[in-house]
């Protein structure tokens, strides 16, 4: 009769990187600093501290540390050290672990701006380099409804999709390993979004047309009256809901 050694031969050798990386991100400024880089863009050391609310020197341990664990890239532009999410995985991973944030350990806004901030968000964000909130959810329903995108077998355009995206004007380069569509769950709707290339794509061209323009200089973004005819054009949603 065989049995299980006790000696932890049979341990799985990823765990101790898998730990690693648990105990990485369980700080709550740099879980600040993962959340607010989900922007897609790059950050200066200074504007993190005062955004996490802690000094430069405290933040530039933090970073260190990220940025030795290959979680972030760093670049130098004379004085100023600029970060950024080391590539898309590591959105993915982010944003995943704050959608199953349960809304009961969110706490409700101290302030009307505050109140106002986390609304615009709820509405349409740039979840790293693609649409979420209601805006993400409503263009991934209409591309659905539409038979370009399938839910059913996990994200993936369909043919009609492909030549959707070409119709539009909106390039979906096929470099690198990342998956063409992708489910990504929206922490305020707690419903996939539609990332990955395709994503990608569909919010880089939505920003740089004019049809969503950012707010201010989080992650939030809107539709702009041009943005919500071509999308009412292109996939026949209600201005309305895009609003």
């Amino acid at each position: 009769m065989s049995t299980r050694s006790g000696s932890g031969s049979a341990r799985d050798p990823r765990a101790p990187g898998l730990a690693a990386f648990a105990s990485l991100i369980a700080d709550e400024t740099r879980a600040t600093v993962l959340l607010a880089l989900l922007d897609g863009r790059a950050w200066t050391a200074g504007e993190l501290a005062r955004h996490a609310g802690v000094a430069a020197s405290t933040l530039s341990g933090h970073l260190g540390k990220l940025v030795a664990a290959g979680v972030l890239a760093e670049e130098r532009q004379g004085r100023h050290r600029y970060v950024r999410l080391a590539d898309p995985g590591v959105a993915q991973v982010v944003e995943d672990l704050a959608a199953r944030v349960g809304a009961g350990a969110v706490p409700p806004p101290r302030t009307l701006r505050e109140a106002g901030a986390g609304s615009a968000l709820a509405r349409g964000r740039t979840c790293y380099d693609h649409l979420a909130g209601r805006l993400g959810i409503a263009l991934t329903d209409a591309l659905t409804a539409h038979g370009l995108l399938r839910q059913d077998t996990g994200f993936a355009l369909t043919d009609a999709g492909v030549e959707w995206f070409g119709a539009a004007g909106i390039a979906l380069p096929r470099t690198g390993r990342r998956p063409l569509a992708r489910a990504c769950l929206d922490w305020t709707e707690r419903r996939p979004h539609l990332g990955g290339v395709a994503g990608a794509a569909l919010c880089g061209h939505a920003l740089e047309t004019g049809w969503c323009e950012r707010i201010g200089t989080g992650r939030a973004v809107r539709v702009t009256p041009q943005g919500a005819r071509a999308l009412s054009g292109l996939l026949a949603i209600d201005p309305a809901t895009l609003r």
